[in-house]
């Protein structure tokens, strides 16, 4: 059997009255200055939290293997409590760092797409009109090659023109000097003939 003592004891405990249950919240902690503390702050926070479910899952387990079961849940409880609440104080000022960041962020961002508009703006302009005249000096330049190459062909033509008729002149003026040679020799032949026979006449007689 439990001794008397022991039992006086227990039932003086349970006869106290329960401390609150809610801690006092803990002074939040400063600000972060930078956007490395606001994530180091939170990846804290985290850790807490997590430490904090671990050990009152375990604290839990083990108060029901106590005499004072409930008398040691509201402890764990409180400490729980108490865990989150240090977690929170780290993780609100931290979060709410990171959003005025990105904010800030995103409207720096925005200002400088605004004040580099006009040079944006400027640069496409002058690469277009870039473009535009590299264009059309390209096209220039093709023009002037098949200019050049019309010019070439007609040129060719000509030369070859002229080398044909040239050749033409010299086949006629070989045919006009073959013809006066056979002329020539007709005339003589004739002249011989004509001779001959006028010779031959003259014995006869």
């Amino acid at each position: 059997m439990m001794p008397i003592r022991s039992l006086l004891a227990i039932l003086l405990l349970l006869s106290q009255p329960l401390r609150a249950q809610t801690p006092e919240a803990g002074p939040l902690p400063e600000t972060p200055q930078t956007l490395e503390q606001a994530n180091a702050q939170r990846a804290r926070a985290a850790q807490i939290r997590a430490a904090a479910e671990k050990d009152y899952t375990t604290e839990q387990a083990g108060c029901y293997r106590k005499i004072l079961v409930n008398s040691c849940l509201v402890d764990a409880k409180k400490r729980y409590t108490q865990s989150i609440i240090e977690s929170r104080n780290l993780d609100i000022p931290a979060r709410d760092f990171q959003r005025e960041a990105k904010r800030t962020d995103v409207e720096a961002k925005e200002a400088k797409r605004a004040s580099e508009l006009p040079v944006r703006e400027a640069d496409q302009k002058q690469q277009a009109e870039n473009y535009r005249a590299e264009e059309a000096a390209k096209a220039a330049e093709r023009e002037q090659k098949k200019a050049a190459k019309a010019q070439q062909a007609a040129a060719g033509r000509q030369k070859t023109a002229d080398e044909q008729a040239k050749r033409q002149a010299r086949q006629e003026q070989r045919e006009k000097k073959d013809a006066e040679r056979a002329a020539k020799k007709a005339r003589e032949a004739a002249k011989a003939e004509k001779k001959a026979s006028a010779k031959a006449a003259a014995k006869t007689n």
